[in-house]
């Protein structure tokens, strides 16, 4: 009799752990139902959400400058930088674009001349296009382009910027510290959207970080 107890105990143990295991796969079924929800690309007719989204799916971009080298002066000169606009995530981001930077890197010593700039991300860097097999000049591999200047952040925003930029690229944080780091973001002034065919869309600064991404 206590053997026969035993086997029903067994029994009604390994239905509940079936029982909890079923409840869990289905939590994580819906947890991925829902983070995919929260992750689909935005629709071509909301360009402010689709800036916000391109920006946040990015871990880098190409950074134009005015050269102020020796025998480029006052020409484009384009750059690749880190970028980030908070840790990665469904959450959507600040939207600001961040920056760890150097006065040694040449791209900032023509900032430090001319601070205006432009930003270019696109979802090519991402699954979304390998995925499509669109090609990254397809304008359904979507893309934005930023035009604004490069500031310092100040002490207050420092704190904001560290965690947006080494959360997604932690190698930041054994860096050579004699190269003198500092914590930059691109002030927004002009946004352009090309993510369907048609031609850029503009979007202004008020409606990009007004807008839930």
């Amino acid at each position: 009799m206590a053997l026969s107890a035993a086997v029903r105990g067994a029994t009604s143990v390994s239905s509940a752990g079936r029982g909890a295991m079923a409840r869990l796969l289905l939590l994580c079924a819906a947890s991925g139902l829902l983070l995919a929800a929260v992750a689909a690309i935005p629709p071509p007719e909301e360009a402010a959400r689709m800036a916000r989204y391109v920006l946040h799916s990015c871990d880098w971009g190409a950074l134009a400058t005015l050269s102020a080298q020796e025998g480029l002066r006052g020409r484009p000169f384009a750059n690749i930088f880190s970028i980030s606009d908070g840790p990665p995530g469904p959450c959507g981001g600040s939207g600001v674009p961040y920056l760890y930077l150097t006065d040694m890197e040449i791209s900032v010593q023509d900032l430090e001349v001319n601070s205006n700039a432009s930003l270019t991300v696109s979802l090519a860097q991402t699954p979304y296009c390998r995925k499509h097999r669109y090609d990254p000049q397809n304008p359904l591999c979507a893309h934005i382009i930023f035009v604004g200047s490069i500031v310092k952040v100040n002490d207050s925003e420092a704190g904001v910027a560290k965690k947006a930029l080494f959360s997604r690229h932690p190698e930041m944080e054994s860096w050579p510290k004699d190269h003198n780091w500092f914590f930059a973001k691109f002030n927004i002034t002009n946004i352009w959207v090309l993510d369907y065919f048609g031609g850029l869309k503009i979007v202004t600064p008020e409606e990009y970080y007004s807008v839930k991404p």
